[in-house]
């Protein structure tokens, strides 16, 4: 099943963060809107900023290939033709929304506490389109209903094992299992432990 792109995705002006503070807000939680969708329905992995912007969420190539072909490349004489925009110019160049703006939609969920910055330069992220606490909420609901508590397990075989194929966080990303089960930890539903082949956990 594809991915239903929002009807901004279309709309060259949602590639250019606008100036009027409400508009630029809407705009934002367009964005916001469009990056927990793609990164559910993808399972993004913890990535960095340009990774993100190469990645098809921040890069409408398709509009851009439909605004060049529509795009004179001489301006017509007389009258003289109206200069684009940078912002719009930049696009038409790129395809893409620009580094400072895709830094502005991340920070907007982190805010909403739907991100997590990896490295103090900001560099590398993890979106959060469910927060640590639901994830850790379905896996122990998992733990429960198949009676495996004081059972201890991998990090991978609860993303990638056979006995969670069926569940929702199968195939999580291991940054956000991570995450999840130190929520578990806290509330003393597990223990976050070290195994010769890495880490595990210990439900309660």
């Amino acid at each position: 099943m594809s991915f239903a792109w929002p009807w901004q995705y279309s709309f060259p002006p949602f590639f250019t963060l606008q100036p009027n503070g409400e508009t630029r807000q809407k705009q934002l939680s367009a964005w916001c809107a469009l990056a927990l969708a793609y990164s559910q329905r993808h399972r993004l992995p913890a990535m960095t900023v340009r990774e993100a912007q190469d990645s098809p969420l921040f890069a409408n190539h398709r509009l851009q290939r439909i605004l060049w072909a529509g795009t004179p490349r001489t301006p017509p004489a007389p009258p003289p033709r109206t200069p684009l925009p940078e912002p719009i110019l930049n696009f038409l160049r790129t395809g893409k929304l620009p580094l400072e703006s895709i830094q502005v939609v991340l920070e907007e969920l982190r805010k909403n506490g739907n991100l997590e910055w990896l490295d103090k330069n900001k560099t590398s992220f993890l979106i959060m389109w469910r927060r640590p606490e639901e994830w850790g909420k379905l896996i122990y609901q998992w733990v429960v209903k198949n009676g495996l508590t004081n059972s201890v397990f991998t990090l991978y075989e609860l993303t990638s094992g056979d006995d969670t194929e069926n569940e929702e966080f199968h195939g999580l990303d291991e940054a956000m299992m991570l995450r999840a089960l130190q929520a578990l930890q806290q509330e003393h539903k597990a223990e976050i432990i070290t195994l010769d082949d890495g880490r595990g956990v210990k439900f309660f």
